[in-house]
C-alpha cells in the first residue's frame, strides 16, 4: 500500500478521529473491554478532542493512502502530561498509530521519523511517551528506535486501569 505523510491541521480533526478510533481498537481488541473502548475513543479521539490538541498547538502528522488519501496513520505530539519528572525541552508523542494493513511496509518508522523531525524543529530535546506495559510489540519497536523507561503510570480506559510504561528518548 502507497502512502505519504503531510502535517495535519484543524480541518483534518474528523479524519485524525477516523484513523485514531479504528487503529485504537485494533490494537486493543481483546485486550480491553468493549465499552471501556468504545467510552476512551468516543472521549479521546473524537474530532472535537482533535481540535482542541491542535487549537492548544499540538503538532500532528497524518499518513494517507496516495490513492483517495484515506487516512491510515497518525502522530501527535503536545506539551507533556506525564508523571516524570518534566525537563525543560521535553515534547510528548501522545499518540502514534497506523493501521494494520501498513505494517511491516515501513509506515511506523517514518512516522516516528517525522515526529522526531518535527520535535527537533520545534526546539524539543527529549521526547516522552506512554505505552501499554503489556503491549510487548510496540515495546520493542521503541526500545529498537533508541527508547528508554523513564517511569511508569496508571491509565485510565473507559472505567478500567491499566498499566503503562513511560519511555524517553534524547533528541
Amino acid at each position: 500500500m502507497d502512502w505519504h505523510l503531510r502535517r495535519a491541521g484543524a480541518a483534518d480533526a474528523a479524519a485524525l478521529s477516523l484513523v485514531a478510533g479504528a487503529t485504537f481498537l485494533e490494537a486493543f481488541a481483546g485486550v480491553f473491554d468493549a465499552a471501556d473502548i468504545v467510552a476512551h475513543v468516543s472521549r479521546h479521539s473524537s474530532a472535537e478532542a482533535f481540535g482542541r490538541y491542535l487549537a492548544a498547538d499540538a503538532i500532528a502528522t497524518l499518513a494517507e493512502a496516495v490513492s483517495g488519501k484515506a487516512p491510515l496513520g497518525y502522530t501527535l505530539l503536545t506539551a507533556p502530561d506525564l508523571p516524570v519528572a518534566v525537563q525543560a525541552g521535553d515534547i510528548e508523542l501522545k499518540r502514534i498509530y497506523a493501521l494494520h494493513p501498513t505494517h511491516g511496509n515501513g509506515l511506523g518508522p517514518a512516522l516516528l521519523a517525522q515526529a522526531i523531525a518535527d520535535a527537533r524543529a520545534s526546539g524539543h530535546r527529549r521526547l516522552l511517551l506512554g505505552v501499554h506495559g503489556g503491549n510487548r510489540r510496540a515495546r520493542r519497536f521503541y526500545e529498537k528506535q533508541g527508547f528508554v523507561i523513564a517511569g511508569a503510570r496508571r491509565f485510565l480506559v473507559g472505567a478500567t486501569w491499566h498499566d503503562d510504561l513511560i519511555y524517553a528518548r534524547a533528541l
